[in-house]
C-alpha cells in the first residue's frame, strides 16, 4: 500500500442469524470495534454467499466496500474465516467491483415491479406446466419459442452460481458480457443459451401465462404471475468486494473452471 492510500482501520460487522456467524460477530466487535454503518470505512460481513448477497443489496445506497468472511455453507464469495490480522488482511485485499442486472417485471394485473440482482435474474415455472417464452434481445427477436422449466440472466459474479448447476458458462470478471441460460430446456431441445454483451437488454414474454404461469427472481426477490420480464445490466451502481492477496474473485472464478 502506498503512503498516499487511506489504511482502513474502521469496521462495521454485520452477520447472518447463523448461531456461529452470531457469535463470530460479537468477538470480532469486541476485538476491533464496531464503528456505525455510517461511519465505517469497511464492512464485514459473516456468512455465506447468500448473507453477502443481502449486504450487498443493503450497501447499494452508501456503496461501503465489503469484506466477507465464511460462517455458512456456502462461501464462494466469502474470504476464509480467522479472527487473526483481520486488518492488514483487508489493507492487503484485492477489490472487485461489481454491477448489478436491474429486472422490471410486469404482473399480469399490469403493475409493474423492479429490483436488482448482482448473481442472476431467473425465470420459473410455477406450476407442473412448463413455461413458454418469447427471447428478444435489443428488441429483436431470438427465440420466439423456448419451453422450459424457466431460464436465466447471470452476471460474472454470479456465473458460478445457479446458471453453473444450470450447465451455463462460467465468465471472467473483466469479460463484460452476460450468461443466458436455459433451465431443462424442452423445446428446442439442443438449445444450450447464449453469451451476450454486456450492454444488451433482455425482454421475456410469457406465452400462455394464464395456463402456464411464471415466476421472476432477482437474487431474493421474486414477482410471481409474471406476464413480461425485461432485463438490463445497471452500470451506473458498482460495489467493491473485498478478497484476500492471491485470492481474488477473478482467481476463483478462474479456477472454477478447472475443479473437478
Amino acid at each position: 500500500m502506498s503512503k498516499a492510500e487511506t489504511i482502513l482501520t474502521r469496521l462495521a460487522f454485520v452477520a447472518s442469524d447463523r448461531p456461529e456467524a452470531q457469535e463470530a460477530c460479537a468477538r470480532l466487535a469486541a476485538r476491533y470495534g464496531d464503528a456505525a454503518p455510517d461511519q465505517a470505512q469497511v464492512v464485514v460481513a459473516l456468512g455465506g454467499d447468500g448473507f453477502m448477497l443481502e449486504t450487498l443489496h443493503g450497501h447499494i445506497a452508501d456503496g461501503a466496500p465489503i469484506y466477507g468472511m465464511n460462517r455458512g455453507s456456502v462461501g464462494f464469495l466469502m474470504n476464509e474465516y480467522s479472527e487473526d490480522d483481520l486488518l492488514e488482511r483487508i489493507n492487503a485485499a484485492e477489490r472487485a467491483v461489481v454491477h448489478p442486472l436491474r429486472m422490471r417485471a410486469t404482473h399480469v394485473s399490469g403493475e409493474l415491479h423492479e429490483a436488482l440482482a448482482f448473481n442472476e435474474v431467473s425465470l420459473l415455472r410455477q406450476t407442473r406446466q412448463t413455461a413458454k417464452l418469447r427471447i428478444s434481445i435489443d428488441r429483436k427477436v431470438r427465440l420466439a419459442e423456448l419451453v422450459c422449466d424457466g431460464v436465466l440472466v447471470s452476471t460474472p459474479a454470479g456465473s458460478t452460481a445457479y446458471n453453473l448447476s444450470a450447465h451455463g458458462p462460467i465468465i471472467p470478471l473483466d469479460a463484460r458480457a452476460l450468461a443466458l441460460t436455459p433451465i431443462s430446456a424442452f423445446r428446442p431441445r439442443r438449445w444450450r443459451g447464449a453469451l451476450l454483451p454486456h450492454t444488451a437488454k433482455v425482454a421475456f414474454d410469457i406465452l400462455e401465462d394464464d395456463k402456464r404461469p411464471v415466476s421472476a427472481v432477482a437474487d431474493n426477490f421474486e414477482v410471481r404471475d409474471v406476464t413480461k420480464v425485461e432485463i438490463a445490466e445497471d452500470r451506473e451502481i458498482g460495489l467493491t468486494m473485498l478478497f484476500d492477496a492471491g485470492r481474488s474473485l477473478e482467481e476463483r472464478v478462474l479456477a472454477e473452471q478447472f475443479s473437478g
